[in-house]
């Protein structure tokens, strides 16, 4: 099969004939129609996330299952599917309990500690594979179908851990970004009043399509002082950071409103100051989220069978050009979310 393989950290694509996988005991292999190409696996080729080399990476997929190994259940040829990001076990408490992401035997993630999706095929354990619900058309649409595990799950699941409500308010730090602008959409899709805080003023009107009814040029004005003038002085309910940088966390903290929410996932992960005070009497909480269970991944794909949402990726290319891609997410060029075809 074609694959583009990293051989290293901070090298470039090389287009390989390598063999087909075989699924083993448990396992099943997918032959791949696309697969997302977003900053976490960049992080990956940049030698910011550690990985085990050479490596064909890439997680957001959709594709058709062409053969089960023996032992696995679940799961039959032509199956349409995706991928679980993180290699859970399926069997600990935690993933038992609907909460993949904290699985005590996780084997790390796919595309990093395994081959992943930039190649025509790819072998995974069986339960790693999500069947996708009827009414997508995923052979019509499979960039869009591919990113729907990561860009649309992620902020569906942040709003439920922000428990969210109509008519709140909600901040998004770094809602340029790939996960930035659909959690604008989630958000708006939830029905809350929607802020889009970023730097880059070239993303804001693409901002504004997403969702935001405002947006704060946190480049050239103070955040908090800025959300808090937005809101009349309330305070947002909700301020989720996809950058946590230290200043951002803070600016976050600070423009929260009574019974306000914090909520920090990717980005820097930075340590930061917060007033205790405000939390004891404002109740507030700061919460951390993590991915998503498989569960959301399934309710993410329905909301986009249903149409109520609808990923944006607005560069789709084919496989060979990996490395055009992979250049222009890193400069940050990319709106929403770029995705390579490969069958």
């Amino acid at each position: 099969m074609k694959a583009m393989i990293l051989k290293g950290p901070k090298t470039a694509f090389e287009r390989v004939d390598v063999p087909d996988p075989v699924a083993g005991p448990g396992e099943a292999v997918a032959r791949v129609l696309a697969c997302g190409s977003g900053l976490t696996i960049q992080h990956i080729k940049a030698g910011r996330i550690a990985a085990n080399f050479p490596r064909i990476i890439g997680h957001e997929i959709t594709g058709e299952i062409v053969e089960v190994g023996k032992g696995a259940s679940g799961l039959s040829v032509g199956d349409p599917v995706t991928a679980y990001y993180y290699l859970s076990c399926g069997h600990c408490r935690w993933c038992l309990a609907e909460l993949e992401p904290l699985c005590e035997n996780c084997g790390g993630n796919v595309g990093r500690n395994c081959d992943g999706g930039y190649a025509q095929y790819i072998k995974l354990p069986a339960h790693i594979f999500i069947k996708l619900p009827e009414g997508l058309d995923y052979r019509a649409h499979p960039a869009e179908i591919g990113v729907v595990n990561d860009a649309i799950a992620t902020p569906y699941k942040v709003l439920r851990r922000a428990r969210v409500k109509a008519g709140e308010t909600v901040a998004v730090f770094g809602a340029g970004g790939g996960l930035g602008v659909h959690q604008l959409m989630m958000a708006k899709w939830a029905r809350a009043h929607v802020i889009a805080v970023d730097v880059a003023r070239d993303k804001f009107d693409a901002c504004r399509k997403a969702g935001a009814d405002d947006v704060v040029d946190a480049a050239s004005s103070d955040a908090a002082e800025a959300l808090m003038d937005l809101t009349h002085g309330r305070g947002v309910d909700v301020a989720i950071d996809y950058v946590s940088t230290a200043s951002t966390l803070e600016a976050g903290a600070k423009a929260l409103a009574r019974h306000g929410r914090l909520v920090t996932l990717g980005g820097a992960g930075q340590r930061f100051q917060v007033s205790s005070l405000d939390m004891l009497l404002k109740e507030q909480d700061l919460l951390g989220s993590r991915y998503v269970s498989r569960v959301e991944v399934l309710e993410a794909l329905d909301l986009v069978a249903r149409r109520e949402v609808w990923p944006m990726v607005t560069d789709i290319r084919p496989l060979e050009e990996a490395e055009a891609v992979h250049e222009r997410v890193e400069r940050g060029e990319v709106i929403g979310r770029a995705a390579l075809l490969v069958s």
